[in-house]
């Protein structure tokens, strides 16, 4: 169902709810964006569902409506928490979270859903054999290289990777466990560009931060920070090409400061007196790269 079109070319772009945790796609001459969906009394992350929003232009999106509830997955108990997903074999498979334990994927013939779990089970989990995380096991990313191996990158304070088998919805049992990922925290991403691979992620400093290798499963070298410390205190990001621009997408509060005015405003979570609003909204910029194939850093726009 199409609920309609809503948003311009301005940050946040997203307006009429608050979203976070961004995976920009491009599927022939559209990107869609796959966000979380922050409820507009948001106490904690307590999300419930994901929504699907899609442009052609990079001014006016549509918002396609709920893609998946968590309610509809019967494995699952609650947080419906940072998504990705990719088209592969004629579907669309949708990587989720869920109660800080699991990851879960559903499938789809449309890009924007509704999706359906074919597995009645997570695909991988905190517990599962080779998985290494003392913290919540969240954030999957899914990458597909030019050889068609489609991986799976996922974790907190360790990254997690997995290779995919050909039906999207398994995996060849092994679990690697990535080096060279400096100060990583969550939020991992993972991009080609010029036969190079970048593993993106937000560093225990809040920094969105970068390394890179020859190897889509590393070893991984650091290079630096791409985009600072924004005031939601978390972030979250992906970076695509669309259209022969390179974007940045990420989230910030301050949709929520601005519908707040009452609310003083303090940078980030864990700041003395600072709020925690839990209520994100989802912006992008431009992505530019140096002659080396390092990344420019990212500078925010409004």
């Amino acid at each position: 169902m199409i609920i309609g079109k809503i948003g311009f070319a301005q940050n946040p772009f997203i307006t009429h709810m608050y979203t976070a945790d961004p995976s920009a796609r491009v599927y022939n001459d559209t990107l869609y964006v796959y966000p979380s969906h922050d409820p507009d009394n948001a106490k904690w992350f307590d999300m419930i569902d994901w929504h699907v929003y899609s442009t052609t232009d990079m001014k006016n999106w549509t918002d396609h409506g709920v893609a998946l509830d968590i309610k509809d997955i019967k494995w699952a108990e609650k947080y419906a928490w940072a998504p990705d997903c990719i088209k592969e074999n004629g579907k669309y498979y949708f990587y989720y979270p869920t109660d800080q334990y699991h990851i879960g994927v559903a499938v789809s013939d449309k890009s924007t859903g509704p999706f359906v779990d074919p597995l009645g089970k997570p695909l991988i989990s905190m517990d599962t054999k080779g998985v290494v995380c003392n913290r919540d096991f969240i954030d999957p990313a899914v990458f597909i290289d030019d050889d068609k191996q489609a991986y799976l990158y996922m974790g907190q304070l360790v990254v997690n990777a997995i290779k995919l088998n050909k039906d999207m919805v398994s995996y060849d049992g092994e679990v690697h466990l990535l080096e060279g990922t400096d100060d990583f925290f969550e939020a991992s991403w993972m991009h080609k560009y010029k036969e190079k691979y970048y593993l993106s992620y937000v560093g225990t400093s809040g920094e969105i931060k970068y390394c890179m290798s020859d190897n889509p499963l590393g070893p991984f070298e650091y290079k630096g920070v791409i985009l600072e410390k924004m005031n939601s205190g978390t972030n979250h990001h992906s970076i695509v090409d669309y259209k022969g621009q390179w974007y940045m997408f990420y989230h910030n509060s301050d949709l929520y400061f601005k519908n707040h005015p009452e609310v003083e405003v303090k940078f980030g979570w864990g700041h003395e007196g600072s709020p925690h609003p839990f209520r994100r909204s989802i912006c992008f910029d431009k992505l530019f790269y140096n002659e080396d194939g390092t990344i420019q850093k990212v500078i925010p726009t409004k």
